[in-house]
């Protein structure tokens, strides 16, 4: 397919997007593939699989291609082996509202998530998989198009390239705040086919939004990709601050000297934390959780090294008590 180009307005995003993806691509990307190599797929997993042959079970298998049938003939377990459709087709929703702009030291949120598409998008692309996305400002913002899913660089450019376009905004005053459930409801609407969706937010949004998401993890791979920042747990003893809401603008003096405030403000962000877990776990989806004070490529390969082994011990559990049943009848 075709590479996109990138747009001709906002020259300074454009170079922005080309000098991340150079660094990225010399340094988190290199790394990743040397270390991954074929265990990429850890990351986002393929559709479409044409069944080709039967094997006698192995260790690394999946428990899940089991032919009972054949098992239960040959009184020794086997799977069926598929050849499965190389092309991938990615998508990531991305939050870009005003709250992505935090982050306590030199990397905010909103980088964060650039990083995120272009180190993901350069693994797929270099590999033929299409990538596209469902760019997200805030409530009561124009809704941007979605970026059809294609392959190529120029396409990982296009999308960075987007996303790093300064919102508009009225008199520089930001005063919409999150509604994941659009987002969730705009990628129902662009996204026809099955798919690989990253859902890329801080999660500082508007309740409501885990049913829409619910909904969509139900045709897709959903991949929750958190952003956060150490000072949104735990706030230090700093004196007397100043905080302001990213979304709203609104201003609130704060004594974090107050050990009481600082307690208070840790379990309310625990318990936000913990529901967040609960929600994600409900509809059955992964977070890969991205801190400002992290490397990412040392969060990607953690989050790979977590589903291969949860993969594995999974259908070791399956397969005994599977097995068990089978013989026992």
């Amino acid at each position: 397919m075709a590479e996109g180009k990138p747009a001709g307005e906002g020259a300074r995003a454009a170079k922005e997007a080309e000098r991340l993806l150079q660094r990225l691509e010399w340094t988190v990307i290199r790394r990743l593939e040397g270390v991954l190599q074929g265990d990429y797929r850890t990351l986002f997993r393929g559709f479409g699989m044409d069944f080709a042959d039967l094997h006698e079970y192995q260790a690394q298998d999946d428990v899940r291609y089991i032919d009972w049938n054949v098992t239960a003939r040959m009184q020794v377990p086997y799977v069926r082996e598929f050849q499965e459709d190389r092309e991938i087709a990615a998508w990531f929703l991305a939050d870009l509202s005003g709250s992505l702009d935090f982050g306590s030291q030199s990397v905010r949120k909103r980088m964060l998530a650039a990083e995120l598409v272009a180190v993901l998008s350069r693994l797929l692309t270099r590999r033929g998989n299409r990538v596209g996305a469902v760019l997200y400002r805030g409530t009561g913002l124009a809704a941007e198009s979605a970026i059809p899913a294609r392959a190529g660089r120029m396409q990982v450019l296009y999308m960075l390239d987007r996303m790093m376009r300064p919102p508009a905004t009225k008199g520089g005053a930001r005063t919409h705040d999150t509604d994941l459930g659009e987002l969730l409801a705009r990628a129902q609407h662009a996204i026809k086919r099955r798919s690989v969706i990253f859902l890329i937010s801080d999660f500082v949004s508007r309740p409501g939004w885990e049913r829409p998401l619910g909904l969509l993890a139900r045709k897709h791979e959903i991949v929750a990709v958190r952003l956060c920042d150490p000072l949104e747990r735990e706030l230090p003893d700093l004196g007397m601050v100043v905080m302001q809401d990213a979304e709203t603008g609104e201003q609130l003096f704060v004594d974090t000297h107050d050990k009481g405030f600082r307690k208070r403000f840790a379990k309310v962000a625990a318990e936000r934390e913990q529901a967040l877990r609960e929600a994600l776990a409900s509809a059955g989806i992964d977070c890969l959780e991205l801190s400002t004070h992290e490397p990412i490529d040392g969060a990607l390969l953690r989050f790979s090294r977590m589903r291969k082994q949860r993969s594995q011990l999974s259908a070791g559990a399956s397969l005994a008590g599977a097995t068990a049943r089978v013989f026992a009848g």
